[in-house]
């Protein structure tokens, strides 16, 4: 599956590899295989488990349980050590950047996928799948593309 395929499944589904929202941490330890770093709140209430461009959140109760998710694609413009990484541990190749018309595209095959609301936001507009508690976030701000993002590619999509 591409990169392109996999986020559009997450947008549809709510879930990265298996992981949504309820899912516990062993569930994401199961689901995903690769370097992290846990940063818990000083009440020890809430974590973040960074992979570098993906990220998940989780609350704490009984156990510890996703309450969101992104993939900050934004930070593969830069980074490319991070695409490395990601694809020895999930064999995941992602590119160095996403238009929203590629995303869009994949998105469109699917079997009745759910609804987006479009949302302005200036610099950003933001594509919500209110069904999934999707958003993705697209960079508005005009510029043609360089070593950053330009007009059209994707900043982010994130769960919650």
């Amino acid at each position: 599956m591409s990169a392109t395929e996999l986020i559009a499944s997450f947008i549809a589904s709510g879930r990265l590899y298996g992981v949504g929202i309820g899912s516990t941490l062993m569930e994401l330890q199961q689901a995903i295989n690769c370097d992290f770093v846990d940063v818990v709140d000083e009440g020890g209430d809430s974590m973040r488990r960074d992979y570098g461009f993906i990220e998940f959140y989780l609350n704490s109760g009984q156990s510890w349980s996703v309450s969101g998710g992104a993939i900050e694609l934004h930070r593969l413009a830069t980074r490319s050590d991070m695409v490395d990484r990601w694809r020895t541990a999930m064999r995941d190749e992602f590119p160095q950047y996403i238009t929203w018309d590629e995303l869009f595209g994949e998105f469109s095959k699917l079997p009745n996928p759910p609804a987006l609301q479009h949302i302005d936001q200036g610099d950003f507009q933001e594509y919500r799948a209110s069904a999934t508690k999707v958003s993705v976030l697209v960079n508005n701000d005009h510029e043609e593309r360089d070593e950053w993002l330009g007009h059209g590619d994707v900043w982010s999509v994130s769960l919650g």
